[in-house]
């Protein structure tokens, strides 16, 4: 087994659909043809969002389409103690403050948060924590799409790790369990193609390696509307699931052979490994999704 770490960490607002099919297939794929391991993480760390129940039935239609992951299932619900331990750290190395600021007062300033908090030193009740994000990175190179550049002015933003509810965020969680669990690739969908750069500053202000990061296309409606759960999204089928894996395969232009069309999903995936070409992945932001779905 090759030292390749991959994951899949869909968050449980609701059954994976299309969309969140062609992440899990994607990373999958990479992850297996190279002989590593393919991790999966439940995003928990928003209850308002959550929906009862849809945890289980993620892990049943990965297990149903035979996208078989290795060790334990990671909640980030379980591992507020570890976000607390850095946060407290980037605090003592002065990397993190608190701040006030209304989403109103950012917009009335353009939409970007221009550290007005910084050398206020406010209490921690009723303000979030902020990164003080010195690197500032605004470019990378994505693994499928080249060098992507993002605006500065977003990119050097002093960003949110905590929010004043007490909420943790995304960036600080995802980056977190990414580093804990050894992943070398993040492999996702291109909704999160501008957020890699406040990742990459993270990862630099805690002086870790980062992973390398590679952007799948979006599944989007006719109206251009990306396929999610809140455009409602319908749920992947249970009852045809070959059709439905052909259909992503060939969204991820790995089109099936004809005699594999309707075969169990299990000889569809291992023939999808062993023909996983990277340079064959489509490098378009968006895609149309297929009628089907």
């Amino acid at each position: 087994m090759s030292d390749y770490i991959g994951r899949f960490a869909p968050s449980p607002s609701g059954p994976l659909h299309f969309g969140s099919l062609v992440a899990a297939v994607g990373s999958y794929l990479r992850a297996r043809h190279q002989g590593g391991r393919w991790l999966v993480r439940m995003e928990d760390l928003d209850p308002p969002r959550e929906v009862a129940g849809a945890a289980d039935t993620i892990l049943r239609q990965l297990d149903d389409y035979g996208l078989h992951w290795d060790g334990e299932v990671l909640f980030q619900s379980q591992r507020h103690d570890r976000y607390e331990q850095v946060l407290a750290e980037l605090q003592d190395q002065g990397l993190a403050y608190r701040c006030d600021c209304t989403r109103k007062r950012i917009k009335a300033i353009g939409g970007v948060y221009d550290g007005h908090c910084r050398a206020r030193q406010l209490p921690a009740e009723g303000t979030a924590l902020r990164l003080r994000n010195l690197p500032g990175v605004s470019q990378f190179d994505d693994a499928l799409l080249g060098p992507i550049h993002t605006e500065p002015a977003f990119a050097q933003e002093d960003f949110i790790l905590k929010r004043r509810d007490g909420l943790y965020a995304y960036q600080l969680a995802v980056v977190l369990d990414d580093h804990d669990q050894g992943v070398t690739e993040v492999v996702r969908g291109n909704d999160l193609l501008e957020a890699t750069v406040r990742q990459l500053s993270l990862y630099q202000q805690l002086g870790w390696q980062a992973p390398t990061f590679l952007h799948l296309p979006l599944a989007v409606q006719p109206n251009g509307n990306k396929l999610s759960k809140q455009n409602h999204a319908r749920a992947i089928e249970a009852s045809n699931r070959s059709a439905t894996l052909a259909r992503c395969l060939a969204f991820l232009r790995h089109p099936l052979p004809t005699e594999l069309t309707a075969a169990p999903v299990a000889e569809q995936l291992h023939w999808a490994v062993t023909q996983f070409d990277l340079s064959r992945l489509p490098q378009q932001r968006q895609l149309l999704a297929p009628e089907a779905v």
